[in-house]
């Protein structure tokens, strides 16, 4: 579903992404983990054509990872929630359905604004917005055209409880139905029950990706947590 082949990015002469490679597989929630300046957003916007590359090969579905093809099988949810000012949460909804040619689109959207406790803000204007409920409408946005893979970089940050047990749960069901989500965080305990696999960025590189019992196993011993783990292969040489 995704392959990553000696992604490299410069900003003048340092390496924030460090000629990484890695692949994502059908049905697979993968958790990207780093602290702050690691690489992982970065990463992920070079994936989505946010940044451009600079060196290196990225297939989405087979396809370049630039081309409208590729685009048609993924969504992204960015950190910083993006809406439009003057457009309601129900026009925001009406404008990916139909961007993405979506039937029946107001019977999902109404799904989701439901998950997401949105129902009494459906005429609201973006512009009048907290950031939790522009992230909500941006994760709404992200899957209302049933996308194949989903990108979500720190979706957690600015949902209150009940959202952020909705979105775990909405991880399941969307791996159960065969969909490929790679998760970037520094909130661990966000990614630790859902997740297959966990990849760990220091400094640019990839330091660990397995799954979590395998990691542990290697590196530091069953009995310990993912945070253990998540130290131990970011601390400081």
């Amino acid at each position: 579903m995704l392959e990553v082949i000696g992604l490299v990015k410069k900003y003048g002469k340092d390496n924030a992404v460090n000629d990484i490679s890695f692949s994502l597989q059908g049905g697979e929630v993968v958790g990207l983990l780093g602290p702050n300046g690691a690489g992982k957003s970065t990463t992920m916007k070079c994936i989505v054509g946010l940044l451009r590359k600079t060196a290196g090969e990225i297939y989405i579905g087979g396809h370049d990872h630039l081309s409208v093809e590729a685009k048609r099988f993924f969504s992204y949810i960015p950190e910083t929630p993006s809406v439009y000012d003057l457009l309601t949460v129900m026009e925001h909804m009406q404008f990916i359905a139909q961007a993405y040619h979506v039937d029946n689109w107001k019977e999902k959207a109404e799904k989701l604004i439901e998950i997401y406790d949105l129902g009494d803000k459906k005429d609201k204007l973006g512009r009048d917005l907290s950031k939790g409920m522009r992230q909500k409408v941006s994760i709404c946005c992200a899957l209302l055209p049933d996308p194949q893979l989903l990108f979500f970089d720190e979706p957690m940050i600015g949902l209150d409880p009940k959202a952020i047990r909705n979105t775990k749960k909405l991880f399941k069901e969307l791996k159960e139905q065969g969909k490929t989500i790679l998760v970037s965080t520094h909130l661990i305990d966000s990614v630790e029950s859902i997740a297959d696999r966990i990849m760990i960025m220091k400094t640019g590189n990839i330091v660990g990706n397995d799954t979590i019992e395998n990691l542990k196993t290697q590196m530091i011993g069953d009995d310990s947590s993912l945070e253990d783990l998540f130290l131990e292969l970011t601390k400081d040489e």
